[in-house]
């Protein structure tokens, strides 16, 4: 704080201090709980169960209370009709009385220091932004919406005052929040209903990812009861951009969220095989869906001819038209492949135990058989625990993983041809490969997979015999009613419960002690999570397999996807969010973004000339603000990669405490690693970033892979651009460098 300091920010200095020894007291208050939960005695599994969410409990709380320890107050509301002001901030706080001494920015009430203008003031006379470091305050802004009213600010009286400041402030290495600028546009899609798929449209600096990452923090304020149980899912574009927002929610008191990239989606896989860009456009096509679905109906197997079996030195055959019967019967239960196979098992078995039966009760004299259906159920049940036969009916319905399943699939071009028979020749050989990993492309076909094979059987102790066992040896004894040839005498006697022939085994149960964890733990570790709400930001770059991996997981089809189509990478990028969800029967709405707040508009005129070249419905954004630097060109023809680590040093310099990037191509990337003072990113890395200065070197052959890749590395910086090129440019734009 300036040694000159003002009556107003004296003022405010000592409201502020009120508030932080509040929240001291809060804090002190829930690490006193925490530390009495966690030393609480416990008898049984219920009381632990409470005393685990007891301690989760105060744990999230002392989270939350020191996750808006910096910039804990931030605006003060002064009222035309009452000399009680309103003081906003990122959480909500209570004097021990009851009485309200901070508001939380997301309630109704603290909406107005977001709405009120002064053409429309809603009764506020005086909106005061405050500036703090620490618990410190730096000045305060003041814009009066009265003009009656007189202002004791120690800052020009304007009401883009405290916007124009964040705007120019250093870009670090983390995304700030910008709950104390959010503007009207903003704040009314933030505050938008839960329900539907509402679209965040926006060209670069036009704030989408802090609007969608303030909605999340807002919804699960307003519908805290609803989404605390299922929480809420970011997907982010890369594990980058993951780290560069990471801090916004919980500075936002929000820190059960569980932020992932696409390629994070599938639990215990690890997509880091390389891959072309032809085959991870093919994979992300919505036909894979029907390739993958085919793949798994090619592994039911119905034999040409009947197949020996061998029990207790009798021959049984695996009959092609009782295999067939017991596939459709399997298939008509709707259920996935790993938990219709029991269905298959068991009427395989059944047919077995009949025709085991028909050859030794088979009367000499001629007779009726003389085995009952209690002796033919006793057979099922033995043949069922023959490892052998298992063995074979297994492989006629194998119990499968998503990832067995598709490491058999692509290094087999039989099994290829099979299922992939839509595609035409030359794609399905992009398909083949040999095992080994797997490639973000292959996370959304997984776990396609996984919705077709369903859960995998979980392996028992020995000797302990499952409900579902039970109700297994309780199906085939069904079965082999239903085949029987023969009639009862007295049918009753003759039903048989599963219990009676398999009482020498005996039913465990066991108790499992799981720790408390956390929504986003849980989810994270459950490929069928289903959340309450999902944000997708970048999301012009999914692709329609993706699309169907995240729509299951949240069934009520609440998401908020923010996105920039003029920004979307390859060869199948859509032209409109039409084609991403036009015909998919979703209930979506797009709202516009239409103020640059970030892009300055010395770079928003070079980066328009490149949007004017590509054909795509995309609004022409209006910045706010100009930076005072005019983009430069440099032509580096000896050396380029020497006069490219000159120029970050004089970036750099230039921008201070700010963050400067180079952005180019992938081969260019690995020969410019290591530049002290800078990020080296590729186009892909650079997604959703930004930084203070950037230096886009080789701008052509950025523009060779497309214009729009070219679009987003222009857009990254949000005061000062640079271009280095090893010749004269020729891409659209370049005539104004």
């Amino acid at each position: 704080m300036s040694a000159a300091i003002t009556p107003a920010a004296q003022f405010e200095q000592q409201r502020l201090d009120g508030l932080y020894a509040r929240l001291d007291r809060l804090r002190d208050e829930s690490a006193d709980r925490l530390g009495e939960s966690r030393r609480k005695h416990v008898e049984n599994d219920q009381e632990r169960s409470q005393r685990d969410a007891e301690t989760h409990l105060y744990r999230h709380r002392i989270a939350q209370l020191n996750a808006v320890e910096e910039g804990l107050c931030f605006g003060r509301l002064d009222y035309i009709e009452t000399d009680e002001p309103m003081y906003l901030g990122r959480i909500g706080i209570h004097a021990e009385g009851g009485e309200q001494l901070l508001v939380d920015w997301r309630s109704e009430a603290g909406r107005r220091f977001y709405l009120a203008t002064a053409a429309s003031p809603a009764g506020v006379r005086r909106r005061r932004h405050l500036h703090t470091k620490g618990r410190r305050i730096r000045h305060v802004n003041d814009e009066v919406l009265d003009l009656d009213a007189a202002g004791d600010s120690d800052s020009t009286i304007g009401s883009e005052g405290a916007l124009m400041a964040a705007l120019d402030a250093a870009r670090g290495e983390a995304m700030k929040d910008i709950v104390a600028t959010i503007q009207a546009e903003q704040d009314r899609i933030i505050r938008a209903p839960l329900e539907g798929i509402m679209i965040v449209d926006g060209a670069p600096g036009t704030g989408k990812t802090a609007v969608a990452l303030h909605r999340a923090a807002y919804l699960l304020y307003e519908h805290r009861e609803q989404l605390k149980r299922r929480g809420v899912l970011i997907i982010g574009p890369g594990k980058q951009f993951l780290r560069y927002i990471s801090e916004v929610l919980p500075g936002l008191a929000e820190t059960d969220v569980l932020l992932r990239t696409p390629a994070q989606l599938f639990p215990g896989v690890v997509a880091d095989r390389p891959e072309t860009e032809a085959v991870a456009a093919l994979k992300g096509r919505a036909v894979m869906a029907g390739v993958i679905a085919s793949a798994v109906a090619d592994r039911q197997v119905v034999p040409r001819e009947p197949l020996p079996v061998d029990f207790e030195g009798h021959e049984l055959y695996l009959r092609p038209e009782k295999i067939t019967a017991a596939r459709d019967a399997a298939r008509e239960t709707g259920l996935p492949h790993n938990e219709a196979r029991e269905t298959f098992h068991k009427r395989v078995i059944a047919d077995l135990a009949t025709q085991y039966a028909d050859v030794i009760g088979e009367d000499p004299l001629g007779g009726e058989n003389l085995l009952g259906l209690a002796d033919r159920a006793q057979f099922a049940v033995e043949i069922a625990t023959d490892p052998v036969i298992r063995g074979q009916i297994e492989v006629l319905w194998p119990q499968l993983s998503a990832k067995e399943l598709l490491e058999d699939l692509f290094s087999s071009r039989e099994l290829i041809a099979s299922a992939a028979a839509v595609l035409k020749k030359e794609e399905r050989a992009l398909l083949h490969r040999q095992p080994g990993g797997w490639s973000e492309a292959d996370v959304a076909l997984l776990d396609e997979a996984a919705e077709h094979l369903g859960e995998i059987e979980t392996k028992q102790r020995p000797g302990e015999l499952t409900a579902e066992q039970i109700a297994y040896a309780q199906d085939v004894l069904t079965i082999a009613a239903g085949s029987a040839s023969f009639d009862f005498e007295d049918e009753e006697s003759e039903i048989l419960q599963a219990t009676d022939i398999i009482d020498e085994f005996w039913l465990g149960e066991r108790q499992v002690d799981e720790a408390f964890v956390s929504v986003a733990e849980r989810a994270a570790a459950d490929r069928r999570w289903i959340f309450g709400h999902v944000i997708v930001d970048e999301a012009q770059e999914l692709s329609p397999m993706e699309w169907r991996a995240l729509l299951r997981r949240c069934v009520t089809r609440s998401f908020t996807v923010a996105g920039d189509l003029a920004q979307a990478a390859g060869a199948t990028a859509p032209s409109s969010w039409g084609e991403v969800f036009g015909n998919s029967g979703l209930d979506w709405r797009a709202e516009q973004l239409t103020v640059s707040y970030r892009t300055p508009a010395e770079i928003m005129e070079v980066a328009t000339r490149v949007l004017d070249s590509i054909d795509v419905e995309a609004a022409r954004p209006r910045s706010v603000r100009e930076s005072g630097h005019r983009p430069w060109l440099e032509i580096a023809q000896v050396d380029l990669d020497g006069r490219v680590e000159e120029l970050v040093a004089a970036e750099k310099a230039a921008v201070g405490e700010g963050s400067v990037a180079i952005v180019t191509t992938a081969e260019r990337a690995a020969g410019l690693a290591g530049i002290a003072d800078a990020s080296v990113l590729t186009v892909k890395q650079a997604k959703g970033l930004e930084f203070d200065s950037v230096i886009v070197v080789d701008p052509d052959a950025i523009a060779a892979s497309g214009l729009r890749n070219l679009y987003v590395a222009l857009t990254r910086a949000t005061k000062r651009l640079g271009v280095v090129a090893p010749d004269k440019p020729v891409f659209p734009g370049a005539e104004v460098l």
